[in-house]
């Protein structure tokens, strides 16, 4: 498969719904009301899917890894907000157990093509 925009990685449709998850989270009622917490869950969560995007769109490998290395601590600050959710009531522990486990698994493919890029030729992912 030919990667040729940012919307074709699997990582940033995955950023996406984790995405969606934290918006529905943050408009809870009580959530939306701790509007420091809101804002920041909102933020990195953002900043996940907004790196992944950015760095595509750069000149290059290099930048793109580390816009990607971005992302990746951004996923380990959603984390962090996600057992903040669930300390502070927001969410079940159901809710909490699937946004941390999409964070995890999320987090690794990062990783993984992190270090796809830096071993490989890049075939297959035509940068602007």
């Amino acid at each position: 498969m030919k990667v040729e925009r940012f919307e074709d990685l699997e990582i940033w449709e995955e950023a996406r719904e984790l995405s969606l998850l934290v918006n529905k989270v943050t408009k809870i009622e009580s959530a939306s009301k701790n509007f420091r917490f809101r804002e920041q869950f909102r933020i990195s969560v953002g900043s996940i899917i907004d790196n992944i995007a950015e760095g595509f769109e750069r000149d290059g490998k290099k930048e793109f890894i580390q816009f990607l290395s971005i992302a990746k601590g951004s996923c380990g600050e959603t984390r962090i907000q996600c057992y903040r959710a669930y300390d502070y009531g927001y969410v079940q522990k159901e809710e909490l157990d699937e946004m941390v486990t999409r964070s995890i698994k999320l987090s690794k493919k990062i990783s993984s093509l992190i270090n796809y890029l830096k071993s490989s030729d890049l075939t297959g992912i035509k940068f602007k």
